[in-house]
C-alpha cells in the first residue's frame, strides 16, 4: 500500500498486482516445455516433415496464441466470466455431439476426438475442461448450501458429469473423462458435499467400470500388461510404450545423457514429444531434471491453492480450485503412467507436452488465475 501526502494528510492508495511467483513459474515451465518439445520431437519431425524444427514451430505458434489468451484473461475481470457459464457448457455439449456425427468428427488412431480438418483440428475436450470448471464454479458459488442434501448434489451437478462423461466415452476418451470427473468432484467436495454422497453415487459406478473394462478387450489387455509389462506376450504391443519409457528413465541416471542426446526418441518411444515427454526429460536431464519438473508443479499447485484461499469471493475460490486441480491431477496421472505406476492412458503433461489446443487453453486458464490473484491483492491491501 503506497503512501503520499496531500494537504498535510497521509493518503493511502491500493496497488493491485498479480501473483508474480505464480507468473514466473508458469513462464519457466512454458519455456522449459518448448525446449523439451524441440529436443523430443526432432527425430519424429524429420520423419514426418523432413524438418527437425517443424513440430517445434507449430508448438511455438500455439504458445504465442496462448500468450495472447493469458494476457487478455489476466486483464479481464474474472467475475464477468460467470455470465458465460451456461452458454459455454451448451456450446461444449454441441461440439461433443458434433464429434460423434459421421463426416464431422475426425478419427485418429481409432478414436474420434477432433473437429476441423486433417491439417487444422482441435479437441473439444480441451474446451470442455475449462467450460465445466466455469459452470460448476458459477453455480456452486450461489448454491453451495444445497450440497448438504443428496438431491442437491445429484441435480444438476452429477447429471452434468454423467452427460459429459458419456459423450467422452463414446469417442472414446477415457483419460479426459477421468480428468474432468475428478476435477469436478474435488470442486464439489470443497463446496461442502459429504463423503457418503460420493460413496452412494460411486457404488453403481463400480460394476459399470468393470463392464467397461470387460467389454473392451484392449482395456483388459492394457491392465494385464501393466501388471507384467516385460511379459513377451505384451512387450511388442500393449506394454511397448511403457517398456520403452522405462528404458529411457532408467538410462538417464542422476544427471542424464545430456540435453538433445536421448536415444529412445529415435522412433523407439512412441509420442516422445507428447504423452511420454517426461520420459525424455528423465533420460536427457536425469533425476535432476525430474526433480526440477516435479518441484515446479508442486510450487505452482501450492501457489494455486493460496490464490484460491485468498480469492475475494466464492466464485473465484471455486474457479481457482478447479483450475489448480486440473493441472495437478493431469500432471500426476501423466507421471504415474510413464513410470508404470498405473495403466497406460493418454494424458498430456501440462506446459510440456506437444498440443496446440491444450497449450492455448491452459495458458488462458493461467491468465484467469492471475486475474483472481490480482483482485485478491486488491481486496486484502
Amino acid at each position: 500500500m503506497a503512501k503520499f501526502r496531500f494537504a498535510g494528510r497521509v493518503i493511502k492508495k491500493n496497488k493491485t498486482y498479480v501473483d508474480f511467483p505464480y507468473l514466473i513459474t508458469v513462464c519457466i515451465m512454458i519455456a522449459f516445455g518448448l525446449i523439451m518439445v524441440f529436443s523430443a520431437s526432432s527425430a519424429v519431425s524429420v520423419r514426418l516433415h523432413g524438418d527437425s524444427w517443424a513440430i517445434f514451430r507449430q508448438q511455438a505458434a500455439w504458445v504465442a496464441v496462448g500468450a495472447i489468451g493469458m494476457f487478455v484473461a489476466s486483464n479481464y475481470d474474472y467475475k464477468k466470466l460467470g455470465k458465460w457459464a451456461n452458454i459455454g457448457l451448451g456450446i461444449t455439449i454441441v461440439m461433443h455431439i458434433a464429434v460423434l456425427i459421421p463426416g464431422l468428427g475426425i478419427s485418429v488412431g481409432g478414436a474420434t476426438r477432433w473437429l476441423g480438418t486433417q491439417s487444422v483440428r482441435f479437441q473439444p475436450s480441451e474446451f470442455a475442461k475449462i467450460a465445466l470448471i466455469l459452470f460448476f464454479a458459477r453455480h456452486l458459488s450461489t448454491n453451495a448450501s444445497k450440497l448438504k442434501t443428496f438431491k442437491g448434489l445429484l441435480f444438476p451437478y452429477m447429471v452434468v458429469i454423467g452427460i459429459m462423461g458419456g459423450l467422452l466415452m463414446f469417442q472414446p476418451h477415457f483419460s479426459a473423462t477421468l480428468l474432468i470427473s475428478v476435477t469436478l468432484i474435488v470442486m464439489l467436495f470443497v463446496a461442502g458435499a459429504k463423503l457418503w454422497h460420493f460413496a452412494v453415487i460411486s457404488a453403481p459406478a463400480v460394476p459399470l467400470l468393470i463392464w467397461l473394462v470387460i467389454s473392451a478387450p484392449y482395456r483388459l489387455r492394457r491392465i494385464t500388461a501393466f501388471l507384467d509389462p516385460f511379459n513377451p506376450e505384451f512387450v511388442r504391443e500393449e506394454s511397448f510404450q511403457i517398456v520403452q519409457s522405462l528404458y529411457a528413465i532408467g538410462s538417464g541416471g542422476i544427471f542424464g545423457v545430456g540435453l538433445g542426446r536421448s536415444r529412445q526418441k529415435f522412433l523407439y518411444l512412441p509420442e516422445p514429444h507428447n504423452d511420454f515427454i517426461f520420459s525424455v526429460i528423465a533420460e536427457e536431464l536425469g533425476w535432476i531434471g525430474v526433480i526440477l519438473v516435479i518441484s515446479l508443479f508442486i510450487f505452482l499447485i501450492k501457489r494455486g491453492i493460496k490464490i484460491a484461499a485468498n480469492a475475494p469471493d466464492a466464485f473465484g475460490t471455486f474457479l481457482a480450485v478447479g483450475i489448480t486441480t486440473l493441472i495437478g491431477f493431469q500432471a500426476l496421472v501423466n507421471i504415474a503412467v510413464v513410470t508404470s505406476s498405473m495403466p497406460v492412458t493418454g494424458m498430456q503433461l501440462p506446459f510440456f507436452s506437444y498440443g496446440g489446443t491444450a497449450m492455448a487453453v491452459i495458458m488462458t486458464a493461467m491468465g484467469v488465475m492471475l486475474n483472481i490473484s490480482r483482485q485478491s491483492s486488491a481486496t486484502q491491501l
